[in-house]
């Protein structure tokens, strides 16, 4: 069993490594396409951050096949807006405190209140939708009439992006394989990077699946419950360490976006794959994590539309969720 969980840690590790290689590459990738800033950081840099989340279930389905691999993938699937929307907003609101606390900054928060209303929106919008797909899981128009118009809604969130004229800061790093092999940061090299990386990140996921399987054996506990627990917060770190960066600096706009444009993503191009492939049962654990995964992004909405304003604390208040989560799961 010791084996089992030294392997996952370390399956976890390489997964986050490629992650990291990724979104570097990709936004080099974005750079030399001459894409603004913006589109690079809430769109390309979430979807890299996102792959993981992503691979996992592909190659659960792919691979290994059953109802326990359904449950990884559908736990993958589900666990990573969950994360976004509880624990993602607790450690960004926190920051903000501690900051202030210590005098590097102020409460207030200086978002782009349109930004954070837009990405709130859509979220709510495309989750809710398979959500319902989950109650007419027989029913295949519901669930391919559901994949259409997710599918659609984060294409229009997409050109919206693209075409919006506030522009979100991103400082863009020194590009890995330049940095180490002293190599030119050219075209080449950067897909080098992008394809290697990507290549890492389906090893990593083929692993995962394969240990979360032999754990939930040993422990007699559901795949399902591991996957939504494990997955996300593991392979969503850098995100998070990102924002606390970058509220540090100042930068709340990016912060947040680097949060909500990823749970945008989440909750849309995974999430067909979900109700494509899996029986897409949600119910139990799974369903209750989607429900606290809506309950913060609306509690945020309300307070953004009503107050015109962000706050650290009701950003926080996801804590209480992923509280009440992990009483309900060890109940």
């Amino acid at each position: 069993m010791t084996q089992d969980i030294v392997m996952l840690l370390f399956s976890l590790a390489f997964i986050l490594l490629s992650c990291i290689l990724f979104t570097n590459s990709v936004e080099w990738f974005g750079k030399k396409l001459n894409l603004s800033q913006g589109v690079v950081g809430s769109i390309l840099a979430a979807v890299g951050t996102a792959l993981p989340e992503t691979i996992i279930p592909i190659i659960a389905i792919l691979f290994y096949g059953g109802r326990e691999a359904s449950q990884i993938a559908t736990g993958a699937i589900l666990g990573a807006p969950f994360m976004l929307s509880t624990l993602g907003f607790l450690i960004t609101g926190a920051a903000i405190i501690i900051y202030s606390l210590f005098g590097k900054r102020t409460l207030k928060m200086n978002a782009n209140k349109k930004v954070f209303q837009r990405d709130l929106t859509y979220f709510i919008l495309v989750y809710a939708i398979a959500i319902f797909a989950s109650v007419f899981n027989q029913v295949n128009e519901i669930r391919i009439s559901a994949v259409i118009l997710v599918l659609l809604a984060y294409a229009f969130y997409v050109k919206r992006t693209f075409s919006d004229e506030q522009q979100l800061d991103e400082n863009i790093g020194t590009l890995y394989f330049s940095k180490f092999l002293g190599v030119k940061t050219n075209l080449l090299w950067i897909t080098s990077q992008l394809i290697l990386s990507l290549l890492g990140i389906i090893f990593g996921a083929h692993l995962f699946v394969g240990y979360v399987k032999d754990l939930s054996h040993m422990m007699g506990i559901s795949p399902l419950i591991l996957s939504i627990v494990i997955t996300p917060i593991a392979t969503e770190l850098p995100e998070k360490l990102n924002s606390i960066v970058w509220v540090g600096q100042k930068k709340d706009t990016l912060a947040l976006g680097n949060i909500t444009g990823a749970m945008v993503f989440q909750s849309s191009i995974p999430v067909t794959i979900g109700i494509l492939f899996t029986p897409w049962n949600i119910t139990g654990i799974a369903f209750l994590s989607a429900m606290l995964a809506l309950t913060s992004a609306i509690l945020n909405l309300m307070w953004i539309n009503i107050r015109k304003s962000v706050n650290p604390f009701v950003l926080m208040f996801g804590g209480v969720l992923y509280g009440i989560f992990l009483i309900t799961v060890l109940h």
